[in-house]
């Protein structure tokens, strides 16, 4: 910690320059982002894939295993803007799903253009100027305006000009590739690096599980929310064998960096944007499976001691905070995260996450995670959780459809699915961890509800929470002609704010 500072200090006073340092010995520093994936491994007491997980299982025995890290928000940009930056995507104004966009990577209009904050800078932005070369071999899908070349050292497309932040955002010119646009590009040997290489997750289901790798099968038990389907059952599976696939590609990246000699001095940070895309309810949704994610940290460093695990509860935003104390790099005043290795840590008493618009479905769900506790908040409670979606002609949900007008879910079910909201829910995770028994009516809890509602309105107050605010109409309607001429959306009751807009055609 007293290296850090002081060679912070030394960046500021201008007696050390970034690109002028003798002997830099500082880590390299790579974070192993996933899209969509739940932690379904051995080393979280999954049983289903236990022994099935061997590389990630291998990197938290060697590693600093966090088994209640919660993501910001349960679906992609919203999380990946509130890391980039440290900052809550609700404050931000980066809450509302792939905003500040463009179709087909065009440059993004002016009136629709977010900004950060003035005087912001994203985490790779801070690590070039702390003398990092720095790397995306992946995807970006932050929900704001900026310049990739400002963050990144390489991978950038040939062609990108600034303000080229396309609908699924900006990706490396060789996404997914573990032998390009990485360490291997920089140009001083023995320059620290920090890079982003993007694993598909739980989007890739069983792609890249391991040649001869037994397969999860239909034997995998549903959850209660879910009736008995082969469409259903089929969907759940597959997040298990997409967690097998991860491990497949973990090895690989692991493996790469040994071939080349990086291995021992870079820190590795594992962890996923948020939960299992495979389930209805987890990915875009408030619910434990849509905001627990996996995170290890493995490196050769004193804090990084070799098959820790810590169980209190972990904020997503710790992790661009750690980075940067890790680079000895500069910690800014707007990070909502702390370092999780510092003398001055200490661990919270709630984790909040948050959902709001998600691609064309408007909706507003805020979350409260204590020790024991999960308490949600519906803001639009005349909106089913089944209201129209991007995943509406996929088979779970047409299975849901088809179950429900035969009379064949139970009451719970239909309800839940297709039923009104309530205000509040709350769950004791050690009883109900699949969070079907809704506590906030019993009278036991009277207190463990008041008390989660004011940590909510005392946050939303404190952060301004801008989800309280309508999506300014020149957002809308961009998110309008993004899909107005896609089937699933003119063909779908789609959320009344939409209505202004059909009337100019």
């Amino acid at each position: 910690m007293k290296f850090r500072l002081l060679f912070a200090a030394l960046l500021l006073s201008g007696f050390l320059h970034a690109d002028d340092r003798p002997g830099d010995d500082r880590p390299n520093i790579l974070w192993i982002f996933s899209e969509d994936l739940s932690p379904y491994f051995g080393c979280y007491d999954d049983p289903i894939n236990s022994g099935h997980t061997p590389a990630i299982d291998k990197l938290a025995a060697e590693g600093v295993l966090f088994r209640r890290a919660f993501t910001p928000a349960p679906v992609c940009s919203p999380a990946r803007s509130a890391i980039i930056t440290g900052k809550m995507q609700t404050t931000t104004g980066t809450h509302q799903h792939r905003s500040s966009r463009s179709p087909n990577g065009n440059i993004v209009p002016e009136d629709t253009r977010i900004h950060l904050p003035e005087g912001m800078k994203t985490i790779p932005e801070l690590m070039r100027e702390a003398g990092y070369f720095t790397f995306n071999s992946g995807k970006d899908d932050y929900n704001f305006h900026y310049d990739r070349r400002d963050l990144y050292s390489v991978g950038t497309k040939d062609d990108y000009e600034p303000g080229m932040n396309g609908w699924q955002g900006n990706f490396a010119r060789h996404s997914g590739s573990f032998t390009e646009d990485t360490w291997k590009s920089r140009p001083k040997e023995g320059q620290p690096w920090f890079g982003l290489i993007m694993i598909w997750g739980g989007k890739a289901k069983a792609k890249h599980v391991r040649k001869g790798e037994k397969l999860a099968d239909g034997d995998v038990p549903l959850p209660p929310y879910y009736p008995e389907s082969p469409e259903l059952q089929q969907s759940w599976t597959e997040h298990y064998n997409a967690a097998r696939g991860a491990d497949a590609q973990i090895e690989e990246i692991l493996a790469l960096l040994k071939k080349d000699g990086e291995l021992e001095n870079t820190i590795v940070f594992f962890f996923s944007d948020h939960g299992n895309n495979q389930s209805l309810r987890h990915k875009q949704f408030c619910y434990e499976g849509g905001v627990h994610i996996p995170l290890i940290i493995r490196g050769n460093h004193p804090a990084l001691k070799a098959g820790t695990v810590r169980k209190e509860l972990v904020n997503g935003l710790d992790i661009p905070a750690t980075t940067l104390a890790f680079a000895g790099a500069e910690l800014p005043d707007h990070l909502d995260g702390q370092d999780l290795f510092s003398e001055d840590y200490k661990p919270v008493d709630f984790v909040i996450s948050a959902r709001d618009r998600c691609d064309y479905t408007i909706d507003r769900i805020r979350t409260v995670r204590t020790d024991k506790l999960r308490y949600i908040r519906n803001f639009f409670l005349d909106r089913p959780m089944l209201q129209a979606q991007y995943r509406d002609l996929r088979p779970p949900v047409l299975a849901l459809k088809r179950l429900r007008d035969a009379g064949e879910l139970t009451e719970y079910q239909r309800e839940h699915w297709f039923g009104e909201r309530p205000r509040d829910e709350l769950y004791d995770l050690a009883n109900d961890p699949h969070e079907v028994n809704n506590l906030a009516d019993d009278p036991a809890y009277a207190e463990e509800l008041k008390r989660h509602r004011e940590i909510l309105e005392t946050w939303m107050k404190e952060t301004d929470d801008q989800g309280q605010y309508p999506e300014p109409a020149v957002q809308l309607k961009a998110t309008y002609d993004l899909w107005k001429d896609k089937p699933i959306f003119k063909n779908a009751e789609v959320n009344p704010e939409y209505d202004q807009f059909k009337k100019d055609e």
